[in-house]
């Protein structure tokens, strides 16, 4: 399953959820966590949660979902960090978290950056302690990361709590969205009928939301020497892309050709079929 864009959109709607994860005791009033792209770079830092302008008390909070062992993390993440405070001299204290689901996956970090994870600043968490039964915003941490045959006794606990940290329609979103991901063979009527809410669709969920603007941008830019309705198209490609790969995990290069080669009536078809589909070949079977 996809975590990043799960963690994000719960940080970017919950930024206090992240203060809480992270321990750190300041008000969260005037917080936004964005995606920040370090300028004449390919750094491009996953989240940062920033203070309102010009307060230089409460720190800028830099956060890495990794959930995969990467031997050379540290190092990016840590130059990634120190180009970006260079470049905005004026900000005030920082503090770096990075959440991994359990210790297997954090990786020694190389002999010249292990002391900087002794500094204060830093801080790793490992979802693995995190309690199961936990509820509010910590429950989504809790349904993201438990085992998938536990995921529907979480989801139930999510759906039933009292006084959602979110309006009620936002918050049974979020909950079908990660159980959308997390169970990818489960149908759509099969995790209504576990969690005991009427059907949402996925399309209107704030993540595929997100996710398809992020495509249809790239999408328009790169299509728009060709014209806004080849670009548009562009878009749909890219996103239908990342929900296949999301879903089923990386499509070789004969696959990505035949997506990006395709009509808009096929690709239309494929879209509809990605949602109830068990395997790739459910998707891209040829029309009845």
């Amino acid at each position: 399953m996809k975590t990043d864009s799960l963690f994000f959109g719960l940080f970017q709607r919950l930024p206090g959820l992240l203060l809480e994860v992270a321990g750190l005791d300041v008000r969260v009033a005037g917080y936004r966590f964005i995606a920040e792209e370090i300028k004449q770079t390919a750094f491009r830092l996953d989240g940062v949660l920033k203070p309102p302008e010009g307060d230089d008390e409460r720190p800028t909070v830099f956060v890495e979902v990794q959930f995969q062992p990467n031997d050379g993390f540290y190092p990016r993440f840590f130059s990634e960090i120190f180009l970006y405070l260079r470049q905005q001299p004026t900000s005030g204290p920082w503090c770096a978290v990075v959440i991994y689901p359990d210790r297997g996956a954090d990786r020694p970090a190389p002999l010249a950056f292990r002391s900087l994870l002794k500094l204060p600043e830093v801080r790793r968490i490992y979802l693995e302690d995190f309690p199961s039964e936990a509820t509010g915003a910590l429950g989504l941490i809790a349904l993201i990361v438990c085992p998938p045959d536990q995921a529907g006794v979480q989801a139930q606990r999510m759906v039933t709590q009292t006084s959602p940290p979110l309006p009620a329609s936002e918050w049974l979103n979020f909950i079908e969205t990660i159980l959308v991901y997390k169970l990818p063979k489960l149908s759509r009527e099969e995790i209504k009928k576990m969690i005991g809410i009427q059907d949402i669709d996925i399309k209107q969920t704030r993540f595929y939301q997100e996710v398809f603007s992020e495509g249809l941008q790239e999408g328009l830019q790169e299509g728009r020497q060709e014209g806004r309705q080849e670009g548009r198209q562009e878009g749909e490609k890219i996103v239908l892309q990342r929900l296949l790969e999301r879903k089923f995990g990386p499509l070789d290069a004969a696959l990505q050709k035949r997506l990006m080669q395709t009509d808009a009536d096929t690709l239309l078809l494929w879209s509809e079929r990605i949602l109830d589909a068990l395997t790739l070949d459910e998707v891209f079977l040829p029309p009845s």
